[in-house]
């Protein structure tokens, strides 16, 4: 069945060929019901939690292994995500190595493990697992189609480390080689296109949520608020991410030092890799904004879902951002969201919460305020129009079949240079520089459009 939020109409019956119902009710792609599954090795940096890691190990559980039998190859470690996608029965090998294509034996190693895989398609995860994926089809004993992934917007090249800024220099320069280049925010296509890649390779697919475990909780509130020691009547601002310079924690810590001068009842709540006590410059901060009775660190957890259901207002500080997970994950919770106007965040948000522009504390902590100020009748209704978005427009079931769908194509070698190219003349016709200064109506179109790759969908109009 499809979700409400990418119905189509008799004008893209063609798109919903490819997508029949089995004996349980759910949706796969029309293909292969026959003969062996899709062999398609997964190729990623790491799988430390984190945004693109989660993502990849959300479309990974819900692959139809009737059809595709996925492998996972990390070239820095398996971590414990990774052993959560070997308990999902799919093989994951670790190189541990950093920049395989710089090292004659490293890059040995990546090619015999991909051969003895022997996969049809290799799916790039971020720059360096792209760069990766391309260079483990050189000695294929056949041909490999290859997709990459990016996942991230930025400011500055100059903001990234050095070899981040090296792999997305020789992407560029490669880029031409991929079958297909997938995104997964419009901002982010156009800061590409700039350093080179190709528009008419690019499609993009937006992260999907989980729904059913994010999702509304009392129980997440109580429980977390008693192992916290956060009184009941204590408004809870909530900061997921790993720590790191694009989200900004100085503007963050910033934000929260005014939001206590106006309600000193306030706590937050702030988790991620590296964002703890044992963090050094993290902690020098929370010290000179005389945060350290109202903050808790809480680092790396597993139990996001259930920490994120227990925030009444969550935050994304970030000065640059894709298509962030743990603001869908937070609406998806009937959370409202006080987020950035990075990438797409502002799109994602719409009208449920607030988007302030990057960098300015002051502007972030007055939206906190506003959000207070409405009350927790006026809260918990955005919260659920949040929710209820998040359903109609990024469920991980609708998001997971598109993959499905664009990888069958793509070994089968049909409709992928009609679609892309299609996507790039709308892209050139209808993009403005940023997705939040597209009016309501064409940027629902535009992605609808996009997504489906053929027709115009049949849905009402998100508010943005």
């Amino acid at each position: 069945m499809f979700d409400k939020g990418f119905a189509v109409t008799r004008h893209e019956s063609r798109y919903r060929t490819q997508m029949i119902g089995d004996h349980s009710g759910h949706s796969r792609p029309h293909g292969r019901s026959h003969g062996k599954p899709l062999k398609i090795l997964h190729v990623i940096n790491d799988l430390a939690v984190g945004g693109t890691e989660i993502m990849l190990y959300k479309l990974l559980s819900r692959t139809d292994r009737n059809l595709f039998e996925p492998a996972v190859i990390s070239l820095n470690g398996i971590n414990p995500l990774g052993k959560r996608i070997e308990e999902l029965g799919i093989p994951v090998i670790s190189l541990g190595v950093k920049n395989p294509i710089a090292h004659p034996a490293s890059l040995l190693r990546l090619v015999t493990a991909a051969r003895r895989i022997s996969p049809q398609l290799i799916q790039g995860w971020m720059y360096h697992g792209n760069l990766a994926a391309q260079a483990a089809t050189w000695f294929a004993p056949r041909p490999v189609k290859v997709v990459w992934n990016i996942r991230q917007s930025f400011s500055s090249l100059d903001d990234e480390k050095p070899a981040t800024a090296r792999a997305i220099k020789l992407g560029a320069r490669l880029s031409k080689w991929p079958d297909l280049i997938l995104n997964n925010s419009e901002k982010s296509v156009a800061q590409h296109i700039a350093l080179g890649f190709p528009a008419d390779k690019t499609l993009v697919i937006p992260n999907g949520f989980d729904t059913d475990t994010f999702t509304v909780s009392e129980e997440a509130r109580a429980t977390v608020r008693a192992e916290l020691g956060v009184p009941d009547n204590a408004l809870l601002v909530g900061r997921v991410g790993r720590y790191h310079h694009t989200k900004d924690y100085p503007n963050f810590l910033r934000a929260a030092a005014s939001l206590l001068r106006d309600y000193p009842t306030t706590q937050f709540v702030v988790l991620g890799k590296d964002v703890d006590w044992d963090n050094d410059e993290l902690r020098r901060m929370v010290q000179e904004f005389g945060l350290v009775e109202r903050i808790h660190l809480l680092g790396q957890r597993f139990d996001v879902a259930r920490l994120t259901a227990a925030f009444d207002i969550a935050v994304s500080s970030s000065h640059a951002e894709g298509f962030p997970n743990v603001i869908g994950e937070a609406m998806a919770c009937g959370v409202p969201c006080v987020v950035t106007d990075v990438g797409n965040s502002g799109w994602l948000v719409g009208d449920t919460g607030r988007i302030v522009s990057a960098q300015d504390s002051e502007a972030l902590a007055a939206a906190c305020k506003n959000l207070i100020e409405l009350g927790p009748d006026c809260r918990r209704e955005l919260g659920q129009a949040a929710r209820d978005r998040v359903i109609s427009h990024y469920s991980i079931s609708s998001v997971a079949q598109l993959y499905q769908s664009l990888y069958q194509q793509i070994v089968a070698g049909s409709g992928i240079q009609e679609r892309t190219r299609a996507q790039s003349a709308r892209r050139s016709r209808a993009m403005a520089p940023t997705l939040s200064e597209l009016n309501a109506t064409s940027a629902h179109a535009l992605r609808i459009e996009q997504l489906a790759g053929s027709g115009r969908a049949n849905a009402t109009p998100d508010a943005t």
